[in-house]
């Protein structure tokens, strides 16, 4: 039986109490350079998407988990997205809200609970992710965790700046 709980993380659905943490995260302009976020959410859009989180992932082809230490605190998010069940794959993406919070095994628990869920109660082949070549800790997160560089995706993302390059990352069940 596969657990969405490990030794200092859980993983959880969103809950109508989760409005503000996600309305923290998606405002946040210095997180926008993670995802395609490009402008700030309301409140009422959020609300309306947390009133929509109960829709199956074969519906949604999404899912979106919290993830919180043992002490109950909401500590980030971690989604599989693409959900692509004829070809047996999803991406995921992860998130540790607080700076504090990062690089203290929470991630790493959190990515592999959630790729044994996907491998065995999903029967997917294969997860992928996209981190930029400049965040060196996502890039160790998810090699630590089995996935391999495939590629590196030129000039991919603009940051208002200049152009910067992703790493295509993957992870085939065995």
């Amino acid at each position: 039986m596969v657990t969405l709980k490990g030794k200092h993380i859980y993983l959880r659905a969103l809950e109508p109490e989760d409005l503000n943490f996600i309305y923290e995260i998606e405002n946040n302009t210095e997180l926008w350079s993670l995802s395609d976020t490009q402008t700030p959410y309301s409140r009422f859009l959020i609300k309306q998407y947390l009133d929509n989180a109960h829709q199956d992932i074969f519906e949604a082809k999404q899912l979106r988990l919290v993830i919180c230490d043992n002490e109950n605190t909401t500590i980030g998010l971690i989604d599989v997205f693409d959900f692509n069940p004829k070809n047996k794959r999803a991406g995921i993406g992860i998130l540790i809200k607080d700076e504090a919070k990062r690089n203290k095994g929470f991630g790493k628990e959190a990515l592999s609970l959630l790729t044994e869920y996907c491998f065995k109660s999903l029967h997917l082949h294969q997860l992928y992710a996209n981190v930029s070549e400049e965040n060196a800790s996502s890039i160790k997160l998810f090699e630590n965790n089995g996935f391999k560089k495939i590629g590196l995706k030129e000039d991919w993302n603009f940051n208002g700046n200049q152009f910067t390059n992703e790493y295509l990352l993957q992870r085939i069940n065995s």
